[in-house]
């Protein structure tokens, strides 16, 4: 990890949300910082709030949805350059409500394979980087090409 930058340090919480073989990619809109590039829908911690409770907060703000977090990942600190965050990234489900974006511009259900391509948003890399090691191990590159495009 390069050295941190001076300047403010924030925290945030994000989602992977799994539903069936698929996981959610949300685009920023075009007036949000880093615009247009793809992340993980999540945000910032506020003081005296676990990540846990921010995720879910902001899953239902954002997204409308409830969601069930089933394994927390590795937190990930990224520097830009003015600031730097630390991700604490959720796996989750679904557990209740539609989909309807409040904040961002798309979104896109992928498999696992096709996440990549999208230009992410520089601090959510490397986190899907380790999640995609994380699910190798569960997902065949066969199964893969079998599940092929996500029907949601």
């Amino acid at each position: 990890m390069e050295s941190m930058k001076l300047g403010k340090h924030i925290h945030v919480s994000c989602a992977i949300i799994e539903r069936e073989e698929c996981f959610l990619a949300v685009q920023r809109s075009a007036r949000m910082c880093h615009p247009l590039k793809w992340e993980f829908p999540g945000g910032k911690i506020e003081p005296g709030e676990s990540p846990e409770t921010c995720l879910k907060r902001e899953i239902q703000e954002e997204l409308g949805m409830n969601v069930r977090i089933e394994k927390p990942l590795r937190p990930l600190t990224h520097a830009y350059e003015t600031f730097s965050i630390t991700l604490y990234p959720f796996q989750c489900r679904i557990q209740s409500g539609s989909l309807i974006l409040h904040e961002h511009r798309a979104f896109k259900w992928l498999t696992p394979a096709r996440l990549q391509p999208l230009e992410w948003a520089d601090a959510d890399q490397p986190v899907l980087e380790a999640y995609l090691e994380n699910v190798s191990n569960r997902w065949t590159e066969q199964r893969q090409k079998e599940v092929g495009k996500c029907r949601y």
